[in-house]
């Protein structure tokens, strides 16, 4: 075992809190302190090389003070822990189930505690000490070895107490009394240090030292304190004499449960000129015929009273109170010498119902362990023997300390306390929050931009606290009951749920939140590619609560094209192609949609073909070739002669600027694009220049031989006609010739090799197929007659055309 002799002071120091006690004890605290010096005997802990030394036993400290507790600590350096590492050290005064209550994480010690560690010397501060703090306090330190842990046991205790005043001396000369006290506590720090004293709750600013040495007025109240600390006073005490007789009562109010009991004390004087004997003592609080009456012959008091004298202190003991000993007591004593005195200002007692109460603390320590304590408590003072009985759902459990640590912690579990004797007289039940109530603010329908306010309640003891969050976020949207929306949005909506919360346990509920709302912006969509004669849907859809209604619209048509968010082309067309829009309604309100082009592709129509000249094509002149197609997407044009593979051009025109025999022929036009492609055919035939002359002049006599021949026509007519209505004179001298009229003929001469006609025909086709070319032929006889002419019986004169027609089934191809 390894030892420790350590010899070391310990440093308390007082602080004060500075705040006010009220109006009537308004001071400025100074900024003063004091030390309590200690001579502490060695506290030896320690086996197979773990220890932990105390440098103190015993520590008594005051209330309101400051006080520092000390140790060191060592671990084994065999080979077995030469890498050992301390990683956690700490102080505490309970456990729970083997799990060591840091004082950091008590709730009871919360800002109040601070731990500083350094070269294996750990030292505990506790500030504003309080009564409750008095315990034992134990060091524990771990490693990171396997079994590396140790607590030095037995530790530290710790007495908190406060101040308290004794009447050391009490005269009375005539009208004038004079009583000597001394501020005293058991844990009195040594050295000379200034002292408060208070009388009916004012300062007496003369008197500074730990005696008061003065007169005072019967019925005066005083107490004190250390200069500094003027917010932790001793306990008031009350002083009444008369002519050197008097009573003192502490403490001078007094708080008691119904069935309970109660103990009231008080200190008594009297002249020691006389030397008197005190022959009876007794408490009273009813006067008989103006004499007191002793409260053990109160018929209201019997068997219940009891009373202890001794050496000037009388205590009155009173059990199994009532609510009506609810009264102020009163202490009175005689003499032999016919001396006799009462208090004129005795103790109140309040009895009430035992309005006990379960403090709950609870305190996380680990990650998968907690430590909960529940303490019975009451807004009276209850002496330090009473006993309790806990409750667990109404089965009472055996410890009967005012401390009661549940373990396991259940939260469907209820806990009370009670006093032992007065079982009937529990304590509320404390338990976990109940599954919570949640509501919202309108019983309709929710509307964006209303207000909305969600209430969350939960039947639980201690009364639960709060916390919304909506579903699957972390952070919490208020720690109130209350979740307010003072303009709900759409986005607001969903599930939402309320966390109630206290040290017994936590519990949720849901609610939904459907937020009502008109239509947003529609979005309307549509495949990317549309082609003629495929099935095309267009599809509107829009943010609505409730589900909004679709019409479709076509640009320019106000009567709706289609219904639904839906509309379907089973077979478009490039008449269907347009801009389009959708409407949502719903009873909130309406919108339009944008715009949505709709662009139906198709492959090139027949194509039409076209040249520039509208008269014959002579040869060395220019001709322009035209083609256009309607297409989506726009076409792309090749040209192509009949029998030839090479295109001859690409583009929309195409250029002949210099036309010879051999440009003659059909030519075609392709028109394409990526949906397919079509085309049509011309036919181009071209004229010399001399062939050109010969017509002109043939055409010219054939046009006159006609107007000659009507002519001769006409007058021969004329004449006939006047030779039937008129004599005819018969010349004597008939071998005269007879006159006749002019012939006038017009001859037209036509050379061997221009014989063809001349013709230009545009006629649209597929590729490579060509229609029949119609010609026209008009055939005049010349002026001689051949004998092949004569042979075949046609007649000089007769002038005929002849037409060279293709057959039916050529024309209609």
């Amino acid at each position: 075992m390894r030892r420790f002799f350590t010899c070391r002071r310990v440093l308390l120091t007082l602080t004060s809190l500075r705040e006010s006690r009220g109006a009537a004890m308004s001071l400025t605290a100074a900024a003063s302190g004091f030390l309590v010096l200690l001579l502490t005997v060695p506290v030896i802990q320690g086996q197979y090389g773990w220890g932990v030394a105390y440098t103190s036993t015993q520590i008594c400290a005051l209330k309101g003070s400051t006080v520092e507790i000390r140790c060191s600590y060592s671990h084994p350096s065999t080979n077995e822990f030469r890498n050992a590492k301390v990683v956690e050290r700490f102080w505490f005064t309970k456990t729970s189930n083997d799990v060591y209550v840091d004082l950091r994480t008590d709730p009871e010690y919360s800002g109040r505690v601070t731990s500083h560690c350094e070269n294996k010397v750990c030292i505990l501060t506790i500030t504003n000490l309080k009564k409750s703090d008095s315990a034992e306090y134990k060091f524990r330190f771990t490693t990171n070895q396997p079994d590396g842990k140790y607590t030095g046991s037995p530790g530290v205790s710790l007495s908190v107490t406060d101040l308290q005043i004794q009447v050391s001396r009490l005269h009375v000369y005539g009208s004038y009394n004079w009583a000597e006290m001394k501020c005293q506590s058991s844990c009195r720090p040594p050295g000379h240090h200034h002292y408060i004293w208070y009388k009916n709750r004012q300062n007496i600013q003369t008197q500074t030292s730990i005696s008061y040495s003065g007169n005072f007025n019967p019925a005066d109240i005083f107490s004190c304190a250390v200069r500094g600390y003027e917010d932790f006073p001793s306990p008031p005490v009350l002083i009444q004499s008369q002519s050197d007789w008097g009573v003192t009562y502490s403490p001078t109010e007094v708080c008691a449960f119904e069935g309970s009991t109660v103990h009231m004390r008080c200190s008594y004087t009297y002249p020691s000129t006389t030397y008197p004997a005190v022959q009876n003592t007794f408490w009273f609080t009813k006067e008989k015929g103006g004499k007191p009456v002793d409260l053990k012959t109160d018929s209201e008091y019997s068997s219940r009273v009891f009373y202890y004298c001794y050496e000037k202190w009388c205590t009155l003991t009173i059990s199994n109170l009532k609510k009506s000993d609810s009264t102020e007591y009163k202490f009175r004593f005689t003499t032999n010498q016919n001396g006799k005195y009462s208090g004129s200002l005795g103790v109140t007692l309040s009895v009430t119902d035992p309005r006990l109460q379960i403090n709950v603390r609870r305190s996380t320590l680990h990650l998968n362990s907690t430590w909960t304590e529940l303490t019975c408590q009451t807004t009276c003072q209850l002496p330090k023997y009473v006993s309790y009985i806990w409750y667990q759902n109404g089965e009472k459990k055996k410890e009967e300390q005012v401390y009661f640590h549940p373990h396991p912690l259940n939260p469907e579990d209820n806990y009370s306390c009670a006093i032992k004797g007065h079982e009937t007289f529990p304590s509320p039940l404390v338990y976990a929050p109940k599954l919570p109530s949640v509501s919202v603010s309108s019983s309709a329908e929710i509307v964006e931009g209303s207000s909305v306010n969600l209430t969350c309640s939960s039947d639980a003891n201690p009364a639960a606290n709060y916390t919304w969050y909506k579903e699957n976020q972390t952070h919490p949207l208020s720690e109130e009951p209350h979740l307010v929306f003072s303009s709900i949005q759409s986005s607001d909506s969903g599930q939402y749920y309320c966390t109630a919360e206290n040290q017994l346990g936590r519990t949720s509920k849901y609610i939904n939140v459907n937020v009502k709302y008109a239509p947003k912006l529609p979005s309307v969509s549509v495949s990317p590619e549309i082609v003629e004669g495929s099935s095309v849907t267009l599809t509107c859809s829009s943010d609505a609560n409730p589900t909004a209604n679709y019409t479709w619209y076509k640009e320019n048509q106000t009567r709706p094209h289609g219904e639904g968010g839906i509309y379907r082309f089973t077979s478009i067309s490039s008449e269907d192609g347009g801009i389009y829009y959708c409407k949502s309604v719903n009873k909130h309100g309406e919108i339009n949609s944008s715009s949505l082009i709709l662009d139906v592709q198709y492959p090139p129509k027949l194509p039409s073909v076209s040249v520039s000249s509208s008269a014959e094509i002579v040869e060395g002149s220019s001709v322009t070739l035209t083609c256009s197609s309607d297409a989506n997407p726009a076409a792309n044009y090749i040209w192509y002669k009949e029998d030839e593979d090479s295109p001859k051009a690409s583009g929309q025109i195409f250029n002949i600027t210099d036309f010879r025999a051999e440009h003659s022929g059909s030519y075609y036009c392709e028109a394409q694009n990526n949906r397919g492609r079509s085309n049509s055919t011309l036919h181009l035939t071209v004229v010399a220049e001399t062939w050109k002359s010969a017509v002109f002049g043939s055409t010219s006599a054939f046009f006159l031989a006609i107007i000659g021949f009507s002519v001769f026509l006409l007058i021969r007519k004329k004449r006939a006609t006047r030779q039937s209505s008129e004599p005819v004179e018969v010349p004597d001298n008939r071998e005269q010739p007879v006159e006749r009229d002019d012939i006038h003929y017009a001859s037209v001469h036509f050379a061997n090799n221009q014989t063809d006609p001349i013709y230009s025909n545009v006629r649209p086709a597929e590729r490579r197929i060509y229609d029949e070319v119609e010609y026209a032929a008009v055939k005049f006889k010349s002026a001689g007659t051949s004998p092949r002419s004569q042979e075949n019986g046609e007649d000089p004169d007769e002038l005929y055309s002849t037409v060279n027609k293709p057959a039916e089934h050529n024309r209609n191809r």
